[in-house]
């Protein structure tokens, strides 16, 4: 499982001889540059029928080298494995057999049991620092880390959206042996490792594609970042789907969140790729496959027709949204299709996955497909993550917006509910700390992507003018990536530590009385009982009830008792358990700033 065979880059053959392939149907020749460490050698490649160019040649693991497509222009191997340095520059021959796995028996875990720590790698002090940050975190109570993405990009800075060489881990973050090691770590600690995947676009700079595979791009279809990538084309979508391949067989990696699929525009491609990734994962290991997709196909999601598992689950922005205008009353831009009854989307959310099924959002458009008949746990939850913190201007966090009282019950009603919960970093203990967006470009393109970004926000109130818009981080200076690292010591001052301790509760709590019912889990259905107040309800696996209340309000609220008397708190207050209980049987008040839990036995 250490090797992932594929017609795609440099694949060592023994310790001696590597096989190279490049997929380049507008050249008729193309000349392999390689360097093994004696002296450069310029060895023409054989063309082949369908757009390839092959060569077989005396090299081993570290060898450098590149493509020579024209006479002024030599190209690094879009699959490469590894690059000495930039994207620019050469890539390198690697053995992935080289490295010794120590948890080489670690099958995974079931998707129920998943609690997602999403993160990112350059601000955590690369492959390294993440793996110093695991016993604490496996000690916290998640199950699973989640890092944004990691190949290769321009500089040594970027959120990892922005990537052009989609096999090779950047170099900044470490070598591709150190992101093994991470993983093995991981495992070791009993942590799954989620990767975030980008096939839907490539970064600006860096992707020379274009030059020598024309046909890996759709002329007729745009997207935010440009030409739309052409997965109807076998060579095109093989390559991404060994891209997913690679990871799961040769890093080990638990599984995938494959960023924007809404911008693939290519729903069959997406159903034949799970299809073949299920096919070829060993009986007995867990891989899990989430996607993000603003489109709430939910027909992509659990098994289809036949009973043939999909896409395990989906990020939920519907639960973020709804929450977010909820907690701090924010109506611009995407915000405004939640601003109208946000407690009865939230409530939709909470019973039926989608708050948008179809209906025609504030921009005129559809959005979403039925979701109801789906288990909660085909839905990944958050109040906060990379894009929902890092795209607003100053990249602040939930905990400067709303006040800590309201926080904490927003982190118990995202921890006990029955979807998936994902965490972003530094939101165990409540950090303040920005997560801003950052690159390291230069010249006009660094220009372009700093007025780029602040054009963004020229509709929001806040940033009429240019002024106000100039205050906005300039997103390659280095200080902005600085701003950007959470700081653990942040976590020991007392109001942090308190909230450290509240969460590592939560997800105690969810270890015992949540997870072990998750399987067979439907909903119930769920309503609004105010303003910034839901009721829910789940029938759980076991036959048990659950029953949430929250009251995210300053105001108390009526709530009319939706659970059987006879079964038990498992989180609340109990002055406010008694206000929901005591005044009528069946006629409650819920209290401001309260989260309460109910499980209600078998009838």
């Amino acid at each position: 499982m250490s090797l992932h065979r594929m017609p795609y880059g440099a694949e060592v053959l023994d310790a001696a001889r590597t096989r190279f392939a490049l997929w380049a149907p507008d050249r008729d020749a193309v000349v392999l540059e390689l360097d093994t460490g004696d002296g450069a050698r310029s060895l023409p490649m054989r063309a082949e029928d369908g757009g390839w160019h092959r060569l077989e040649a005396e090299a081993g693991a570290g060898a450098r080298y590149r493509f020579r497509i024209d006479p002024d222009l030599a190209v690094p191997d879009p699959a490469a494995r590894a690059q000495h340095g930039d994207v620019h520059g050469e890539s390198v021959v690697v053995d992935p057999r080289g490295y010794a796995w120590r948890h080489a028996d670690w099958r995974g875990r079931p998707w129920h049991e998943t609690v997602l720590y999403e993160l990112h790698p350059g601000v955590m002090g690369g492959f390294a620092g993440v793996a110093a940050a695991l016993p604490r975190l496996a000690e916290l109570g998640v199950t699973a880390i989640q890092l944004m993405p990691v190949n290769a990009f321009s500089g040594t800075r970027n959120w990892g959206y922005d990537g052009v060489l989609p096999f090779a881990p950047a170099a900044a973050y470490g070598t591709p042996d150190e992101l093994r090691a991470l993983v093995d770590a991981a495992h070791g600690h009993g942590l799954m490792v989620f990767l975030d995947v980008v096939y839907n676009h490539f970064g600006p700079d860096g992707n020379y594609l274009g030059s020598y595979a024309s046909e890996f791009f759709r002329s007729d279809v745009p997207t935010p970042w440009g030409q739309a990538i052409d997965m109807r084309r076998p060579e095109v979508g093989g390559f991404f789907l060994h891209n997913v391949l690679y990871w799961l067989e040769e890093f080990r990696i638990d599984g995938l969140r494959f960023d924007a699929v809404h911008a693939i525009g290519d729903p069959d491609w997406l159903r034949g790729l799970a299809a073949r990734v299920r096919a070829a994962v060993p009986a007995g290991r867990h891989v899990h496959l989430v996607l993000e997709n603003e489109h709430n196909q939910a027909s992509l999601l659990g098994p289809d027709a036949e009973g043939a598992m999909l896409f395990d689950a989906q990020w939920n922005d519907d639960f973020h949204n709804a929450l977010h205008v909820m907690l701090t009353g924010e109506s611009e831009g995407y915000y405004g299709n939640y601003v109208e009854e946000p407690a009865a989307h939230f409530a939709r959310v909470l019973g039926e996955g989608f708050a948008y099924q179809g209906e025609t959002t504030v921009h005129d458009a559809p959005r979403g497909e039925r979701s109801a008949h789906l288990p909660p746990t085909c839905f990944v939850s958050f109040l906060q993550n990379h894009d929902q913190v890092g795209n607003r201007a100053f990249g602040d966090r939930l905990s400067t917006l709303i006040d800590d009282e309201v926080y904490d019950d927003a982190m118990a009603l995202l921890l006990l509910c029955p979807q998936v919960p994902m965490l972003f970093m530094g939101e165990e203990w409540r950090s303040r700390t920005p997560f801003q967006f950052f690159v390291d470009y230069h010249d006009e393109l660094a220009d372009a992507v700093r007025e780029g970004r602040r054009g963004e926000f020229r509709h929001f109130a806040a940033f009429q003018d240019e002024q106000a818009r100039a205050r906005i981080p300039d997103p390659n200076a280095a200080s902005t990536f600085a701003a950007s690292r959470p700081d653990p010591a942040e976590a020991e001052a007392p109001a942090n530590a308190a909230a450290l301790e509240l969460t590592r509760s939560l997800l105690a709590l969810r270890a015992v009385e949540i997870v072990p019912r998750l399987r067979g889990a439907r909903p119930l259905g769920a309503r609004a009982l105010g303003p910034k107040a839901v009721v829910a309800r789940w029938r759980m696996g076991d036959g048990q009830v659950l029953a949430i209340y929250c009251n995210l309000g300053r105001e108390p609220v009526r709530a009319q008792v939706a659970h059987s008397l006879a079964g038990r708190w498992i989180w609340g207050r109990a002055s406010a358990i008694s206000a929901l209980e005591t005044e009528s049987p069946r006629d409650g008040v819920l209290d401001p700033c309260t989260l309460l839990a109910h499980l209600e036995p078998v009838s």
